[in-house]
């Protein structure tokens, strides 16, 4: 996980250009503590990212990417957890163990359907100036799992940022609007990106939809272990976010269980690492000890006072770019800092199984297995600007990345197919019709 900046079809002069996206780029510099590098083809584009090297880490991995012959760049934030599959599988000539080259060299190959073979969390930026006039992409995940704005110039020009603070204060900017999720845009100099949809599952894309298939579980439980599995990929120290709660305490679970058939993960620890953090004496603490020491991890728990959760509030919102889910990103914003300090680099975190579920309380009040997954669904598909949206920021405040296992597209496509029968609570069958 990274920051990406791109500044295309631009007006004025190239030195000054350059000094304001060094300048903008500067502002995500949290998200990329380890490099930072601005490339230009001379003709008023620029790529600009700021490196957090997970994948990789040495100077080959570094970003903008180019091509063989260097008329195709870009540039990539996220994991692509399928690269060395679509490496092999598709001949592609990699001259990294970066994810993210297959990008740029599958768009060489196959033009912007290329997206729908990723699997993972990312954002991209592509110039492609093979033609007589330059072509650009942009996309983002299925989830919205990595953050991605995209602004427009008075001038024509076209701006695109991992984060809305690249674009405060730049008056050259008329407007400026979230980037969807599952959607990519592809367009030449003098158009407007259109977003065109490119992840269209019929649980998303039809509303009238209500699964009928039935639940397998045991199809479920390899699903998700898979998920979690391909996510310890990684060439940095990694651990898992353990709060003691269900969907935490499974995926520490599996990761504790299965972690040697993990590929391309770095062997740093005997044992798994997980990270709790709160006021102290707080239940969760208690709850996420008692997991940790059941699953036999290396357990680092963290305290913070009721003042410095208040201290800490206005940078959260800075980093949020949002005023919602604070009181949960507060916790977040400083348990990073702590793990960060540690040196780990990337942890895992259950954020998403109560949406695809129908794990909060309310859903118990839900009028009819209907109403259950149209809620299900609602709640799932805009995780992007709620907890989401707070996992990234607010652990990428503090260069750390976190990623999210139960939205794995096959997890997702799995479990929001099921008759919602199947996961709708019988509360007579509860002693007291009510717990």
């Amino acid at each position: 996980m990274c920051g990406i900046f791109a500044l295309l079809n631009a007006s004025g002069d190239d030195a000054t250009l350059r000094r304001l996206v060094v300048e903008l780029a500067s502002r995500i510099r949290h998200r990329g503590p380890d490099w930072s590098s601005v490339w230009t083809d001379g003709s008023k584009n620029f790529l600009a990212h700021e490196r957090l090297a997970i994948m990789d880490p040495n100077e080959s991995g570094d970003q903008p990417m180019h091509n063989a012959d260097g008329t195709i760049s870009w540039v990539v934030n996220g994991e692509i957890y399928n690269f060395a599959q679509l490496r092999d599988e598709h001949g592609l000539d990699c001259k990294t163990t970066s994810d993210s080259e297959v990008v740029g060299l599958l768009y060489e190959k196959y033009g912007s359907s290329f997206v729908k073979l990723l699997d993972g969390m990312f954002v991209f930026t592509i110039v492609d100036s093979r033609g007589d006039e330059p072509v650009y992409m942009a996309g983002r995940d299925h989830m919205g799992i990595s953050p991605l704005y995209i602004g427009h110039g008075e001038d024509g020009s076209t701006w695109v940022a991992s984060e809305m603070k690249c674009f405060q204060h730049v008056t050259q900017i008329k407007s400026y609007e979230l980037f969807p999720p599952g959607h990519f845009c592809l367009w030449q100099a003098g158009e407007r990106p259109d977003f065109i949809r490119w992840y269209e599952p019929r649980w998303v894309t039809d509303e009238s939809y209500v699964p009928t298939a039935a639940v397998d579980l045991a199809q479920v439980r390899e699903t998700v272990i898979e998920a979690v599995l391909k996510r310890l990929m990684a060439d940095v120290p990694f651990g898992v976010l353990l709060s003691g709660g269900l969907d935490s305490s499974l995926v520490t679970a599996i990761a504790a269980k299965h972690r040697d058939r993990a590929t391309n993960s770095l062997d740093w620890s005997e044992k798994l690492h997980t990270f709790s953090i709160g006021i102290k004496g707080a239940p969760d603490l208690e709850n996420a000890k008692k997991v940790a020491d059941f699953l036999g991890t290396t357990h680092h728990e963290f305290h913070f006072t009721p003042e410095e959760a208040i201290d800490a509030v206005p940078k959260v919102v800075y980093h949020l770019e949002s005023w919602h889910q604070v009181r949960a990103a507060v916790p977040m914003f400083l348990l990073a800092r702590k793990i960060k300090a540690l040196g780990v680099k990337m942890v895992l975190s259950g954020e998403g199984a109560d949406e695809a579920l129908g794990g909060y309380l309310y859903f118990h009040e839900a009028p009819s297995a209907e109403e259950f997954h149209r809620e299900s669904v609602r709640k799932t598909t805009r995780l992007h600007q709620w907890d989401v949206l707070r996992a990234n920021k607010a652990t990428m405040a503090n260069g750390l990345e976190a990623r999210v296992p139960f939205l794995d597209k096959k997890v997702l496509d799995l479990l929001m197919n099921i008759d919602p029968e199947e996961k709708v609570c019988d509360m007579s069958l509860k002693p007291d019709g009510v717990h």
